[in-house]
């Protein structure tokens, strides 16, 4: 007679809580997707702006973003391509900072980030406050490569990763939503990936 011994051998690891429906660790890399030419930015002349439905429309240079308050966010980032990576810091500033300073208007809900590219996105104004979202310039204790966005993106970790607009330039900030570029072609209007919101009608 054979005894069958319960759980010998190698067992499976658990699925890390921190990953989403759908999603696996990418481990140490950081894959590198874009839908258009990465740009040669010069901070000299960079620029980041917030304008539409505000009181006051700003304008910052690389000098003066880096004179505000700065913030930092540890945590995790998720593609809709089904990678994650776990257990990043990103330094930057946080947004509601930067709309601290041009002030929305009360009739203001959503804002389509763009990028010095010409991608957009869109965000309900709701996903980009309350220390959700930042424009970030450092990640793992080094500036932002270009091909991850630099010299600074926008990070908006709690959604799938196309939101967090590379080579960010500004917010502009709507009383109605709008589709970015991906979005028009396809992809969830908000993209949550708890929620598996990965295509139109998820």
């Amino acid at each position: 007679m054979v005894k069958i011994t319960r759980g010998f051998g190698a067992r499976h690891a658990e699925r890390d809580p921190r990953l989403p429906p759908g999603q696996y660790d990418t481990g140490r890399t950081w894959p590198v997707l874009t839908a258009e030419a990465t740009p040669r930015l010069d901070t000299a002349t960079w620029t980041f702006k917030v304008e539409g439905l505000v009181e006051t429309p700003t304008t910052w240079s690389w000098d003066e973003i880096h004179a505000l308050p700065p913030s930092v966010y540890n945590g995790d980032i998720h593609c809709v391509t089904t990678w994650s990576k776990l257990g990043m810091t990103w330094n930057g500033v946080s947004v509601d900072t930067l709309l601290a300073v041009a002030k929305p208007q009360p009739t203001a809900s959503y804002v389509m980030a763009f990028s010095h590219t010409g991608y957009t996105t869109n965000l309900p104004l709701s996903d980009v406050t309350g220390g959700q979202a930042w424009v970030a310039w450092d990640a793992e204790g080094a500036p932002l490569g270009r091909e991850h966005g630099g010299p600074a993106r926008l990070l908006v970790p709690h959604l799938y990763f196309w939101k967090s607009a590379k080579w960010v330039a500004g917010l502009r900030l709507m009383d109605h939503d709008e589709p970015g570029f991906w979005e028009r072609n396809g992809y969830h209007d908000r993209g949550d990936p708890w929620l598996e919101q990965r295509y139109q009608g998820d």
